[in-house]
């Protein structure tokens, strides 16, 4: 295992009717003067943004308020978040929302704090960003786990390049967490959540690191739990138990217990930025296209026990001793054939994608972005040649 260090401050509030409790957790954080920064019509037409404004009203907190954030969070949005909260003297930034908006409240947190262009953490420019606003949330989408990681992704309008920032500052002071608030989702919506929790579980389980037997049983924990509670709650959407499940599972996946003492990947992560950017995806869709391609590459040129132990332990194949790369395809084929059971794509081709874009989509990924990939490094030929196959 490798020397780590961890810090995770994020204080939870799960369960049933806890958007209640918004204004008491940012009342507790120092919070005076909120910017509630929020998606589209749904926060506003299910009453969640009315309760919690009631719930900051009672508490003598006030607030503006900034919508408009869309999947794939788009800088302009962020420049004017920034802008608005230095000219109200915001002090504190409440997203109510899935990924999306916490992403963009992540960033203009610490936009507005910074002298130059956000960006800089974004491109390179800077390293981890140290200081920002103190950030809530009020989850309505269980996937990305941004409620409780340290990253917030971005892409530039200047040239449509998708990236991401992180240093521990951008943790949420607070995550209310109510599953029920996730029973409305389009299935869709829910079925990309569930393709980002498994594919934030498999960038960290796909490691060269050894005698790690804790976080890949923990991480093997998350994705049986998910395999389990996805044919529950897309057979019956108002499932509680299953929506709990899911939406834990997604936050356990992504504040990096169960990365600590390993080396990740995210290779994956990166080559479906281009996706999402180009073809307007959901994240959790281009994900469920890549990961069986880059599963197949990585397993011909990097070994077979990583995929075996998959296979058999998550999946439940049976290991073939005599040739265990049968039984790793057979794990590879099990996770896309459970993607596809749940309504995901598997071809780029089924999201409007052509092999001729290949290249592109390559050239895209390495733009000012040179290094991709630890389990497998990728270069821009590795990644063309996963993007043609998965066409």
């Amino acid at each position: 295992m490798d020397n780590f260090t961890f810090y995770s401050p994020t204080y939870f509030v799960f369960g049933k009717d806890s958007e209640e409790q918004t204004g008491a957790c940012v009342k507790r954080y120092g919070g005076s003067k909120v910017l509630i920064h929020y998606g589209g019509g749904s926060v506003v037409r299910s009453g969640l943004l009315d309760r919690v404004k009631k719930s900051l009203d009672a508490e003598g907190i006030s607030y503006i308020e900034l919508g408009g954030a869309k999947p794939n969070p788009l800088s302009g949005l962020v420049y004017e978040g920034i802008e608005l909260a230095r000219k109200e003297k915001i002090d504190f930034v409440l997203a109510v929302g899935g990924g999306s908006a916490i992403d963009s409240a992540k960033a203009i947190a610490f936009g507005s704090l910074y002298d130059g262009d956000f960006w800089d953490f974004y491109c390179g420019k800077q390293g981890q960003v140290t200081k920002s606003l103190p950030i809530g949330v009020v989850l309505t989408l269980a996937a990305t786990g941004s409620e409780g990681s340290t990253d917030s992704v971005i892409t530039n309008e200047d040239g449509m390049h998708k990236r991401c920032a992180d240093g521990d500052v951008l943790r949420p002071m607070f995550a209310i967490m109510n599953p029920e608030l996730t029973t409305t989702l389009p299935p869709y919506q829910t079925a990309s959540g569930i393709s980002d929790i498994m594919s934030h579980s498999m960038e960290r389980y796909f490691s060269h690191t050894r005698d790690v037997e804790l976080t890949d049983r923990l991480l093997e924990a998350v994705m049986l739990t998910i395999v389990k509670e996805a044919k529950r709650v897309m057979a019956d959407p108002s499932n509680y138990e299953a929506r709990a499940n899911i939406m834990w599972a997604a936050m356990i996946a992504h504040n990096n217990i169960t990365g600590v003492g390993r080396e990740q990947d995210w290779g994956t992560h990166h080559m479906e930025n281009e996706l999402s950017t180009t073809y307007g995806c959901s994240h959790g869709a281009g994900l469920a296209i890549l990961t069986p391609y880059w599963m197949n590459y990585a397993m011909k040129h990097e070994g077979v026990d990583r995929f075996v132990q998959f296979a058999t332990r998550v999946f439940g194949c049976q290991m073939n001793f005599e040739d265990p790369e049968t039984t790793a395809l057979e794990g590879i084929a099990a996770f896309q054939n459970f993607v596809k059971s749940i309504g995901m794509p598997t071809t780029i081709g089924e999201i409007g994608g052509k092999p001729e874009d290949a290249p592109k989509l390559a050239a895209g990924m390495f733009h000012e972005a040179p290094n991709h990939g630890h389990f497998v490094k990728l270069t821009p030929e590795i990644a063309e040649e996963i993007y043609r196959s998965a066409m």
